[in-house]
């Protein structure tokens, strides 16, 4: 039976929106920057598992060292010595553009007529095709499959000028989404799309300077949270300290809304707003919307956990943990057949009986995608003595896929863009289904609930997608 080894966290991960790339850099000449830089990939490591890696710049030029595999995998004993310097990038990768390889992995590094120059991108290009034709025609040569690599050509293309000029000119030629940390001998920049759609963060730390996907990373290393690198902003930081160049900007915000529900880690804080207090004001929603009688309030750990508390906050409903999770699972795992994929389920959550024998149960998650595993977690729930199952999301239904950073499964297996409600409820099982309106969700952001992408529940996309786009699969 056993003879077979594959991806256990993969297919756990198809009943998720699966976790985009995160981004970290730092300035600050007299510190241990690529130690510094190790620790901000840590704290992002849930943004990516994939590929990790480090570029670091000194005197003498940019040094790089990245590999397939967690943080703490890649940066074995002796690695990070080797990257002294007085700034560094790095990055840790989901891959959704570009295939699941070393060349994929980043920060990539160049040389161009002006230097040495090493990015690393957080985001989607939806115009990745068309650029990637047009600088294939002119002359451009690629090592990778990422859009990441189409943003360095495009600059190089238009080094003539300054770097900030050749980073504006990209600008005007890329559209979707782009969170970048960018590094040269001299300076480190922070740049992010006009739309915002991919969060950015400046720090201090000491004298110097640092610049991460989220405010957890400057946490970790200490460092103090200035303030969101704001949409179509370019900031360069230096010797000379921070200057910032505003270039254009969308009329309004394209903040994606998914950062909130189930993406960033819950102490961070996203363009204003502190995500564990965002999640608990979704269950208090999801509470005021749904009256369900029932006796205890789960979450599915660990992302439904804060709405799960907010839900039981307002119903008067006990909390408790009725499912625990096994956080200590690697990524591989021999599961050849139908009944060891089942016990893959048990391995990563577990139901607590005694907690739940002969209670009605209300179960809060972030989110339902495919429906797999939440009809797993409703039959161990059943058969460990629950009486009535009722699944509560706090978020709307995933009709339609993401072009802007977030790797999302093909439409046809999104189950709300096929399925009724009540077909739902019928598919995973549960005696009650409730969503989060999408009217609920955003007026727990006030007068900027406007400011937010929510094309996966409303199909309205900011940006123009393209027409033959297939798989929603995107960096």
């Amino acid at each position: 039976m056993l003879n077979e080894v594959r991806n256990y966290s993969a297919w756990w991960q198809r009943d998720k929106m699966r976790e985009e790339c995160g981004v970290f850099g730092i300035y600050a000449p007299g510190m241990d920057v690529a130690q510094l830089t190790y620790f901000g990939l840590y704290a992002l490591q849930h943004r990516g598992q994939e590929s990790a890696g480090i570029a670091a710049a000194s005197g003498s030029g940019i040094k790089l060292y990245k590999n397939m595999g967690l943080v703490p995998e890649v940066f074995g004993s002796g690695v990070i010595k080797t990257l002294a310097g007085h700034a560094a990038i790095g990055h840790v990768r989901y891959s959704t553009t570009g295939s699941s390889e070393l060349a994929n992995a980043q920060p990539l590094v160049f040389r161009h007529s002006k230097g040495m120059l090493s990015l690393a991108h957080n985001g989607n290009l939806t115009n990745v095709s068309a650029l990637r034709e047009m600088l294939y025609n002119n002359g451009a040569i690629f090592q990778s499959t990422t859009d990441s690599e189409v943003i360095v050509n495009l600059i190089a293309r238009y080094s003539q000028q300054s770097l900030e000029a050749a980073i504006m000119k990209a600008m005007i030629d890329i559209e979707g989404a782009y969170s970048l940390v960018i590094l040269t001998a001299e300076a480190l920049y922070a740049v992010r799309d006009p739309y915002g759609f991919r969060p950015l963060c400046l720090g201090r730390v000491g004298r110097g300077w640092v610049v991460a996907s989220e405010s957890c990373a400057l946490d970790t290393i200490g460092a103090e949270f200035i303030r969101d690198v704001m949409p179509g902003e370019i900031v360069r930081l230096d010797k000379d300290g921070l200057t910032s160049l505003q270039t254009m900007a969308a009329s309004k915000p394209a903040h994606c809304i998914f950062e909130y529900i189930y993406f960033a880690r819950p102490d961070s804080t996203i363009d204003g707003f502190h995500v564990n207090k965002v999640r608990r004001e979704m269950g208090r929603r999801l509470a005021r919307e749904y009256q369900v009688e029932a006796d205890i309030v789960i979450p599915v750990p660990d992302s439904g956990t804060a709405a799960a508390r907010g839900y039981a906050q307002e119903a008067g409903i006990p909390f408790e943990e009725g499912l625990m999770k096994n956080r200590y699972i690697g990524r591989t795992f021999i599961q050849p057949t139908q009944q060891m994929r089942d016990l893959g389920v048990r391995l990563k959550i577990n139901p607590m009986r005694e907690v739940l024998a002969g209670k009605r149960v209300i179960m809060v998650d972030d989110s339902l995608v495919r429906g797999t595993t939440s009809r797993k977690i409703v039959k161990m729930l059943r058969d460990a003595g629950v009486v009535e199952v009722h699944l509560c999301l706090s978020s709307p239904p995933v009709v339609a896929g993401c072009h802007y950073g977030i790797d999302t499964s093909d439409r046809k297996e999104l189950i709300a863009a096929a399925k009724s409600v009540e077909e739902i409820r019928q598919a995973v099982g549960a005696d009650g289904l409730y969503y989060l309106s999408q009217e609920g969700l955003l007026d727990i952001f006030g007068e900027r609930g406007q400011n937010f992408c929510c094309a996966c529940f409303d199909k309205k996309y900011p940006v123009q997608v393209p027409k033959d786009a297939g798989k929603f699969s995107l960096e």
